[in-house]
């Protein structure tokens, strides 16, 4: 007989053997029967100790990865995705989807709110203002931008499609006082048959492309109000047809002289040319008839009167001119 049942054995009373006995077993006296409830009372404080003590732990990594400043709070919800679920009690749970949280995760770290102005993709060029100036011209690199006169405010850009093609834009810019650069309407225009040359020579079919004043204006037609010097002549005739078939008649009725090997202040008739026969010469702005020109770079006639109207020799003007490939560098 083991220790433990001896102690028992002196402790249990008189016939609580026999009065309590079934099935052979005695049956616990009232003194063991109390120290079986306070057992039982025991273990289920221990349990609800234990839980709690469970309850409080996941309540804590919860805090620490999904409060704020916590680790997964702290970087996103690609932190989240690498790491293993949470088994949350239900008290910890996530809201339903479509009910507002209570709180939400701070933002992470270099990511823009929704309503941070800067959250939007940038513009493909972020110079120009709400008033539609910019610090320089839009397609003209830095070494074509260098060349444009620090007087000059008033800038002809005839950009050409490609260095192959007729077909080019002109576009009439203005600086503003505070040097800034404001454009005018873009108007489609043609220019030499070939395209565009660096190294433009007489009969090529190219116009030159390059940074040239414009001084001299004349025409057909009499002055329609124009600002430079005005030369109206009966000379100034197209005869034949363009390379596209179309009558030349009208074409010369308005130009604007382009100072390429030429000498400036004279009719845009003057023969002279100061590089040579062999660089060519007469190069003009005048009115499109409805094809490519030799060198020359035509608009409608409409452009033509309202920019003879607007180019003023004290804004001191220039044409700057070529494929826009070129003119980007």
């Amino acid at each position: 007989m083991s220790g433990t049942r001896r102690a028992a054995e002196r402790h249990r009373p008189a016939g609580a053997a026999a009065a309590g006995s079934t099935g052979g077993r005695a049956a616990p006296g009232p003194r063991a029967q109390a120290r079986g409830r306070r057992r039982k009372a025991r273990r289920r404080r221990g349990a609800t100790s234990a839980g709690t003590a469970a309850l409080l732990a996941v309540a804590a990594v919860g805090w620490f990865g999904f409060g704020p400043g916590g680790l997964l709070g702290a970087h996103g919800s690609a932190a989240l995705a690498r790491s293993t679920p949470l088994a949350l009690p239900p008290q910890a749970s996530a809201a339903p989807q479509g009910t507002p949280a209570a709180s939400t995760a701070a933002t992470p770290a270099g990511q823009p709110t929704a309503g941070d102005p800067h959250s939007q993709a940038p513009g493909a060029d972020r110079s120009d203002r709400a008033d539609g100036s910019y610090t320089a011209i839009p397609g003209l690199g830095a070494g074509f931008s260098a060349k444009i006169p620090a007087q000059s405010t008033q800038v002809v850009l005839a950009a050409g499609a490609g260095k192959d093609s007729s077909d080019s834009t002109v576009t009439l810019w203005n600086r503003t006082p505070d040097g800034r650069w404001r454009p005018g309407t873009a108007w489609s225009a043609h220019n030499g048959d070939a395209g565009w040359s660096t190294d433009h020579t007489d009969g090529d079919l190219r116009s030159p492309i390059g940074v040239y004043t414009l001084s001299d204006a004349g025409g057909l037609k009499p002055d329609p109000g124009s600002k430079l010097p005005y030369h109206q002549d009966d000379d100034f005739v197209a005869g034949g047809t363009g390379f596209n078939g179309e009558s030349l008649a009208g074409a010369f009725d308005y130009v604007v002289a382009i100072d390429y090997n030429r000498v400036v202040g004279t009719s845009p008739l003057d023969l002279q040319k100061p590089l040579g026969a062999a660089k060519g010469g007469g190069i003009w702005l005048h009115v499109d008839h409805g094809g490519p020109t030799h060198a020359c770079v035509s608009l409608a006639e409409d452009h033509m009167t309202e920019l003879l109207r607007t180019l003023d020799p004290a804004a001191h003007p220039v044409i700057v001119m070529g494929d826009a490939a070129s003119l980007a560098t």
